[in-house]
């Protein structure tokens, strides 16, 4: 295309820079690891996984009624010998700018997460109970839940008082978490994944399938302010 400029100042000259080559449409399909967000050593089995997933939606559906539209829940850790959760329970306390304010506001209640110490036994016998043996062995876990998001969704941006760990379990290329300033891919390959969500972050499913992860909240010293 042949096309003369009448101005040409460092807006037109940045444009025409940037022309000059295509973006990196490959790597987006990848995990690239940046501040707040890296992968583990530790890695389970794929397969087992997703099976674990099947078994237990046979024995409990998501909490939360949104499985295909948005935020949906199930929950593999409980106070010791509880049988009733509520929203709070599902979500707990975050914090989020959500206008043309930018003030910082807080939503719902802290959930000490220590107290989330006994494994769901209505998922007893399941892969998922392996996987919470073997993170226990090496971080002290609180609640520990399988999180649904439906395609074309998106959670809100927040902050968590506590980091988590990420395990996908079902994903597809479009589905991405941003930690701060950085956006990343997490393939659905048996990886674990540290997230630092102290700091303000979303996940957001672009594809057209679902995206399941299990979520297990660090215990170490939560943030309250």
């Amino acid at each position: 295309m042949s096309f003369e400029p009448q101005i040409n100042d460092a807006d037109v000259q940045a444009v025409v820079q940037a022309m000059g080559s295509m973006p990196d449409s490959a790597r987006v399909a990848e995990f690239v690891p940046g501040p707040g967000i890296q992968r583990l050593e530790l890695k389970f089995d794929i397969e087992a996984l997703q099976e674990a997933l099947e078994e237990c939606l046979k024995r409990e559906a998501f909490m939360g009624g949104l499985q295909d539209q948005g935020f949906a829940a199930l929950p593999l850790t409980q106070r010791p010998g509880q049988t009733e959760w509520t929203a709070n329970d599902l979500s707990g306390r975050y914090w989020l700018r959500a206008d043309g304010r930018y003030v910082e506001e807080p939503r719902e209640d802290l959930v000490p997460e220590v107290d989330f110490s006994e494994f769901n036994p209505k998922f007893a016998g399941t892969y998922f109970e392996h996987v919470h043996k073997e993170l226990s062995k090496r971080f002290p876990i609180g609640r520990t839940r399988v999180l649904s998001k439906g395609l074309y969704n998106c959670n809100s941006w927040h902050r968590d008082p506590e980091p988590r760990l990420h395990i996908p379990v079902v994903s597809n290329p479009g589905s991405l978490f941003i930690v701060n300033h950085h956006v990343t891919h997490l393939p659905a390959d048996g990886s674990v994944y540290f997230t630092d969500t102290r700091g303000y972050h979303t996940a957001l499913n672009g594809g057209e399938t679902r995206r399941v992860h299990v979520v297990a909240a660090l215990a170490y010293d939560q943030v309250t302010e």
